[in-house]
């Protein structure tokens, strides 16, 4: 006699629960947390963005340290060179991973953008609540050092970086597409889906990627990459051993930031690329 009017009971919360997650709207005026609280404006004037602000924190191991926004970056997309692939392997879950990319000009310049879940300042992440709409998505724009030194100084974890395998025109292509993106995120919020607006397959849909089953368990996302051509070398064991980066960035961290994007990009440069970088700047 139970059973009956228990099903229906259940039915009717999920019911609920769906409507709940299904009608919720995405917003930009939340109580976000310090790091993820600036949504990047962004202006255009023909191949010339601007992107406005851009993060430029440094970490302790204890927390951040100096939390200093830059009032914009331009990046002219004819001028992009190379693209970079960070990994940051989650600790004890060799499945799952976070994936951020550098943009690298022939100017020597660089810029970083990590596409995360926008947590509120009471928020911690969970995968299943990534899934239910409990979290806004976030295009952040910062300099390499505060990427880097935020995941392997402050948080202590591993660092893998691979050159990714594209001509020019795939690298404009590309960095155009994010753009464009972070352009439409500043308009209008939008939800992280921890399955299908995750970082790894946001960035593969800008790049026009088909799917693949690490775009999800994104602990496989380089080894994908690999098979697919787009990092190159005989063997991904090989490639993934020369990617490791997170001593070079502990032992650099206290460097300004164009000083460690210049030794950065010498320290991981093949000779027929070596960049051209101010190594004296002191910004």
């Amino acid at each position: 006699m139970w059973v009956k009017p228990l099903l229906l009971a259940l039915l009717a919360g999920l019911g609920v629960f769906a409507l709940a997650v299904l009608t919720k709207t995405a917003r930009h005026d939340r109580d976000w947390q310090p790091h993820l609280a600036r949504t990047p404006g962004v202006d255009v004037d023909g191949p010339v963005w601007q992107v406005s602000p851009i993060r430029d924190w440094t970490y302790t191991a204890e927390g951040p340290d100096e939390t200093r926004w830059l009032a914009s970056r331009r990046m002219d997309t004819e001028r992009v060179a190379r693209v970079w692939l960070v990994l940051e392997p989650h600790p004890g879950i060799p499945a799952m991973a976070h994936t951020l990319v550098l943009f690298e000009f022939d100017t020597g310049d660089l810029i970083g953008l990590t596409i995360e879940a926008r947590k509120e300042s009471h928020e911690k992440f969970a995968p299943l609540r990534g899934a239910l709409n409990r979290f806004e998505l976030i295009y952040v724009w910062a300099t390499p050092r505060d990427l880097l030194t935020r995941r392997a100084v402050m948080l202590g974890h591993e660092l893998e970086l691979y050159p990714l395998d594209l001509t020019r025109a795939q690298a404009r292509a590309f960095l155009t597409s994010v753009l464009e993106r972070t352009a439409e995120i500043e308009v209008k919020a939008r939800f992280y889906n921890t399955a299908t607006s995750n970082c790894t397959n946001e960035l593969a849909k800008a790049a026009g990627l088909s799917w693949d089953l690490a775009f999800i368990f994104t602990g496989g996302a380089a080894r994908a990459l690999h098979k697919r051509g787009i990092i190159a070398g005989d063997d991904f064991e090989s490639a993934q051993s020369a990617a490791h980066m997170a001593g070079w960035v502990r032992e650099n961290a206290n460097l300004p930031h164009t000083v460690f994007d210049c030794s950065l990009l010498a320290r991981v440069a093949t000779p027929t690329v070596m960049p051209f970088c101010k190594s004296t700047d002191s910004q």
